[in-house]
């Protein structure tokens, strides 16, 4: 590609050309090139002033139905809404087993609402490595309200603290999220807290017990996680997550509480550079020859540890 038909695609991304927007993100998900990383380095610095909210919770809490009920409030500001849908990975496809057809299929006429399903694709954390370069093609692209909707795999579904700047952890009264709200992992990235579907008797129940389990433990940073009841399927409360999420960003601006901001960003560099020793690996091995030593190892002709020892030898480097 040369030098003005890479020009035309960022002109393009920047005024949020749809197909060229889809075009980038498949090669993001599949395999990025370096024509694609050199396009994504381009990129960042277009993407001040973008704000990624991530929105977690264990399957059926009605995740969805939240992105949706906040995409509508932004856009009734006026604010471009970009949604990052991450689905399980099919078995077969190795792509989104849901994928965003199912999915708020009341924002797809908008013009000013973009979203995407990525699958996991055996993320165990619960998001794909390519969520991070979607959210820069997206935040060029002028959708500076992003949000990333996880696949709901509960205790292990942490890694969007990685990605989101702020993460509204979603509770259901009467689905057993009084237990999995002690749990460390979800309460330790939680920084509002969405109990939905309110309108169940047990809500203000399982509201004294999530208040509970705050209190035993202070924040390092001095926030004080909200906790806001909602009923998405009818907008209540949607104001409310927005005015919360708002009063986030407003005390993460403090120097004090930018630590936050440093850890994501560090977070992401160690994920790059695992990612690209991984991919560098396995190019230079070869499919036949890493399945080789996978049956040796299946064998228990070699341990992993030797194996891996091996393997940075031969590509020229120590682990």
């Amino acid at each position: 590609m040369n030098d003005l038909e890479r020009l035309d695609e960022i002109r393009d991304i920047c005024r949020g050309d749809v197909r060229r927007l889809a075009r980038i993100l498949s090669e993001v998900e599949s395999s990025p090139t370096d024509a694609t990383r050199s396009l994504l380095k381009a990129l960042f610095p277009m993407t001040d002033g973008s704000w990624v909210t991530g929105i977690t919770g264990s399957p059926g809490s009605g995740k969805s139905t939240l992105v949706e009920a906040l995409a509508r409030h932004y856009r009734s500001a006026g604010e471009k809404v970009g949604i990052v849908a991450v689905d399980p990975t099919s078995p077969f496809t190795g792509g989104a087993l849901l994928g965003d057809r199912v999915r708020m299929q009341n924002l797809f006429t908008d013009p000013g609402v973009f979203i995407r399903s990525m699958a996991t694709r055996g993320r165990l954390g619960g998001l794909s490595s390519a969520v991070d370069d979607a959210l820069v093609v997206l935040g060029a692209g002028g959708f500076k309200r992003l949000m990333v909707e996880t696949v709901g795999v509960g205790q292990d579904e942490v890694d969007v603290v990685r990605t989101a700047e702020v993460v509204l952890v979603l509770l259901v009264p009467g689905m057993g999220d009084e237990i999995q709200s002690i749990k460390a992992g979800i309460m330790e990235i939680g920084d509002i807290f969405v109990i939905n579907k309110a309108d169940r008797p047990e809500a203000m129940k399982t509201e004294r017990e999530l208040r509970a389990v705050l209190s035993l433990a202070a924040r390092d940073d001095g926030w004080d996680p909200p906790i806001v009841q909602t009923v998405a399927t009818r907008d209540q409360g949607i104001e409310e997550v927005a005015e919360a999420v708002e009063t986030y960003r407003r005390f993460t601006s403090r120097e004090t509480a930018s630590r936050r901001r440093v850890f994501l960003y560090r977070q992401k560099v160690l994920e790059m550079i695992r990612d690209r020793v991984a991919e560098r690996v396995v190019n230079d091995l070869g499919s036949k020859e890493l399945d080789r030593w996978a049956r040796q190892m299946a064998n228990r002709e070699v341990d992993p540890y030797t194996l891996v020892d091996r393997i940075f030898e031969r590509s020229g480097s120590r682990p």
